[in-house]
């Protein structure tokens, strides 16, 4: 894997196990956000929206079956002041950063974007 790779959630998808109309994945229209808030991200990510059913064979064959939940992003090389964003693939050996707001503190310090706003008591 040459450069971060983000896989999020195609929108407008179906799941019949919870209702028959269409539905999007809250958490990754949150990295979407980012990512519209920061356009320079897709330049320096690469970002695949992918399919919901599962398997998710493009997130399996970097992160193994246990690591398809999205968003995920799957890092490259990892950067020591983010080790402890960082989990670790048992199945591939690959690093990743999962859910938006470990995604978005990841891409605050290696990407110099803004960092989010902390939540307040």
């Amino acid at each position: 894997m040459e450069r971060e790779t983000l896989f999020l959630l195609s929108p407008n998808f179906a799941d019949t196990k919870v209702g028959p109309i269409p539905f999007f994945c809250i958490h990754c229209a949150a990295v979407e956000g980012m990512l519209s808030y920061f356009p320079e991200l897709q330049q320096l990510l690469e970002v695949k929206r992918i399919a919901f059913p599962r398997p998710r064979p493009e997130v399996i064959a970097v992160l193994g079956e246990a690591h398809q939940s999205c968003p995920v992003l799957a890092v490259a090389k990892p950067h020591p002041g983010a080790q402890h964003l960082l989990k670790q693939s048992t199945e591939t050996g690959n690093y990743f950063v999962a859910g938006p707001e470990a995604i978005a503190a990841y891409l605050a310090i290696v990407y110099g974007i803004a960092a989010a706003h902390p939540k307040m008591p």
